[in-house]
């Protein structure tokens, strides 16, 4: 039997047999794995271990780490080549689908961030080819602008900016050889681009603006609608064009075709440019007050066949004074947001005293007859929104009173039907809380 004394780290001694495969002692030292003996042996563990060269020298140096065993029979010291565990540990990585044995002592932190480096620098080389490749895709697909305006020349194909479809399309309505039907088609057209709030402006630049306003002197009705329309367009929250336009003295001439005798389409345009130069913008509703205008809107609610207008004049109303009391609130309450010029110009527009002095109250009070859901909504509104200035006119007339009794009775069925059919909207309910808010007020 040979046996050996296992040197393993300090605490830790054992004695290991040379036994074989089958757990029997083996006779004489074990064989290498190529079938030769005499230098090496496997132990139990399976360890294979190497006879130290000039083993009787004491003191001999071997590599750190190493495992050594003596043997007690031959006296002999043997050790555990760390070549051994490096075959293991790659027969492993092998077994678990490991196929590169890198060597991580070989690399220092200084070589790994100069191969990060290198790594980041070749995928911005990659994204900057990719995105060469996708500019020169871009290329292909779109042409410049240049090289499009000769190609349609030759076509005889001419391409525009809205600026100078603008002019062309001014020059066409200012000529004095278009026919009626050319300058109706040119303000038609025209009113399509100053929707943009740039061209708009822009039709301030080359005196556009002016041509059009002054189109409302037209003898030709058609002319006086469609000039109106544009400019109801232009005029639409852009306080730069409402400015000219009050300068160039439009706000006039809409007054003026209001208070004739007009066709309705032309005074429903003309309307329409009205409202859209009085909202958010005080000095000309300053203007619009010292000119007559609430006389003028006056006259229209009560001529005949104007209740189409009539609600329109109302919803104009109710914007101006709901605007006027929003402004009242911030001059309150003293916000960033509020300007103080604005406020001074708010404050100088007397329209409540205004609407009260003229019969107003009265007036509105009476458009509650109208059969439309929709006229009445917005009736409604105006009565609520006038009610601090016209609380004693409405309690001193009776026919608002049997009004808004009668309309009670009829929206308290409509909105039980309403509940009954389990919709979901409220319509009819709403204008019943109104007209009840309202009779509340009013006891």
């Amino acid at each position: 039997m040979v046996s050996w004394l296992s040197l393993q780290p300090p605490g830790i001694v054992g004695v290991v047999s040379n036994l074989s495969a089958a757990g029997q002692e083996a006779e004489g030292p074990a064989p290498f794995q190529d079938g030769s003996s005499g230098n090496a042996a496997w132990a139990a563990d399976g360890f294979l271990f190497h006879l130290l060269p000039q083993s009787s020298e004491p003191g001999q140096a071997v590599p750190a780490g190493s495992h050594v065993r003596l043997n007690l029979q031959t006296g002999a010291r043997e050790v555990k080549l760390q070549e051994e565990d490096k075959f293991r540990s790659n027969l492993k990585g092998l077994k678990k689908g490991r196929r590169l044995d890198i060597n991580t002592n070989t690399y220092t932190s200084q070589d790994l961030k100069s191969a990060l480096a290198k790594f980041k620098e070749g995928a911005e080389v990659e994204s900057s080819k990719e995105d060469k490749a996708r500019q020169a895709k871009v290329k292909r697909l779109f042409r410049p602008i240049e090289e499009l305006k000769k190609d349609f020349e030759e076509l005889n194909v001419i391409i525009e900016t809205d600026m100078q479809i603008m002019v062309r399309l001014i020059n066409k309505f200012n000529s004095s050889s278009s026919s009626l039907e050319e300058k109706i088609a040119a303000l038609f057209d025209l009113e399509y681009y100053v929707h943009q709030m740039d061209n708009a402006q822009d039709l301030l630049s080359f005196g556009g603006l002016q041509v059009v306003i002054n189109g409302l002197n037209s003898t030709e009705p058609l002319v006086k609608e469609y000039a109106a329309f544009v400019l109801g367009a232009a005029f639409s929250s852009n306080p730069k064009v409402q400015v000219e336009a009050i300068e160039g003295g439009a706000l006039q001439k809409l007054l003026v075709i209001l208070a004739t005798e007009q066709p309705l389409p032309a005074k429903k345009k003309v309307l329409f440019a009205l409202c859209s130069l009085l909202r958010h913008f005080p000095y000309a509703q300053q203007q619009f007050l010292k000119l007559g205008g609430l006389q003028v809107l006056r006259s229209l609610v009560q001529a005949k066949g104007t209740e189409m207008l009539a609600v329109r004049v109302v919803t104009l109303l109710y914007d101006l004074v709901t605007e006027k009391q929003k402004f009242a609130e911030e001059e309150a309450e003293l916000t960033q947001e509020t300007s103080p010029e604005k406020l001074q110009q708010y404050r100088q527009v007397p329209l409540l005293p205004g609407l009260r002095e003229q019969g107003w109250c009265e007036i509105i009070a009476h458009l509650l007859a109208l059969p439309e859901h929709d006229a009445r909504e917005k009736v409604l509104q105006t009565l609520g929104a006038l009610l601090a200035t016209c609380r004693d006119r409405y309690r001193q007339d009776p026919q608002l009173n049997r009004t808004l009794v009668s309309l009670q009775a009829e929206y308290q069925a409509l909105a039980a039907l309403e509940l009954q059919d389990g919709e979901d909207e409220s319509y009819f309910r709403e204008l019943l809380g109104s007209i009840n808010s309202l009779l509340k007020e009013l006891r």
